[in-house]
């Protein structure tokens, strides 16, 4: 199924209750397995998503198991893109949530360009679609902006402003043209729409955080973004790169972050300082924490 219209956001809707669980990232505060993946659980006005599964096959079944956390009501995923470590977890989650309920994880969203063929790299989300899809899992295709509950949208793939090129530049996607550079074109983000402004939900951010941004508040009424949470893609980021990032950030207004996977813990403590925000309002994401909408940043002390 392809979704290719365009919905702005002019009759905007917010949420009034949001909760965003970490599942997958490296980073433990006493429960739960590291790796390098990212995962969440979004709970929004009685709703589930989960946001991508992580990289090992059972890191995310079990984090949520030992957290007390219970994925078998979860009938929609959001992939942000294709790498292995944010689809790794998805094969086993859906054969073992399906034992519980037959319509866990049938509806996965993803970006238009993560079925391309890739050259010499990972084509793990191919090898696993004819089976999802046999077991009744539906792909939804996103080429554009579309709202997938009230007050929650799909940016769909980002329109590329800025220069932050958050990829190797390594791999290839292979065309009937030839190869070309693989840009991750399908990286897409979760946006959260609330009274208070909008909740960015990212997976590495490969099309740049900046451009992410600003192509949520161009495409929508709001243009205060309080709140990110993910992987940034900013690990290896120069201090004049985290300096230009910090400086929009704060043009956006971001008060909160959650900064896991691949945003590198320098990075985050950098970005910190620059917005001059406390140890309570920007933190290293780590599995557990949470994000809540009435309550604010939950964190074990070895995160902040």
């Amino acid at each position: 199924m392809n979704c290719s219209l365009l919905i702005g956001m002019q009759e905007q809707r917010t949420v009034s209750e949001l909760k965003v669980t970490t599942l997958s990232t490296m980073v433990t505060n006493g429960k739960g397995i590291g790796e390098w993946g990212y995962s969440a659980l979004v709970e929004v006005d009685g709703r589930k998503i989960l946001f991508d599964t992580g990289s090992r096959p059972n890191t995310v079944l079990l984090n949520a198991e030992e957290l007390d956390i219970d994925l078998s009501d979860v009938q929609d995923v959001f992939l942000s893109h294709n790498h292995w470590d944010h689809i790794g977890g998805l094969l086993t989650l859906r054969k073992e949530l399906k034992k519980q309920n037959s319509k866990a994880l049938h509806r996965i969203h993803v970006g238009e360009g993560i079925f391309s063929t890739r050259v010499n790299s990972d084509n793990t989300i191919l090898a696993i679609k004819e089976e999802l899809e046999a077991d009744g899992v539906e792909f939804i295709i996103y080429s554009n902006q579309q709202e997938l509950f009230p007050g929650v949208w799909i940016t769909g793939p980002i329109n590329r402003i800025h220069d932050e090129r958050n990829w190797s530049g390594n791999g290839k996607i292979e065309t009937d043209n030839g190869s070309i550079e693989d840009t991750i074109p399908e990286d897409q983000s979760l946006v959260i729409d609330t009274k208070d402004g909008l909740i960015l939900i990212s997976g590495c951010g490969h099309a740049g955080l900046i451009n992410t941004l600003e192509h949520v508040s161009t495409n929508g009424n709001q243009q205060k973004v309080f709140t990110i949470i993910g992987g940034f893609h900013l690990f290896s980021a120069t201090e004049e790169q985290l300096k230009w990032t910090a400086s929009k950030l704060k043009g956006f207004g971001v008060s909160k972050i959650i900064g896991a996977h691949c945003t590198g813990i320098n990075s985050l403590y950098t970005l910190r300082d620059l917005l001059e925000l406390n140890r309570s309002d920007a933190i290293v994401g780590s599995v557990g924490d949470s994000f809540d909408l009435k309550t604010g940043i939950k964190a074990g002390s070895i995160a902040k």
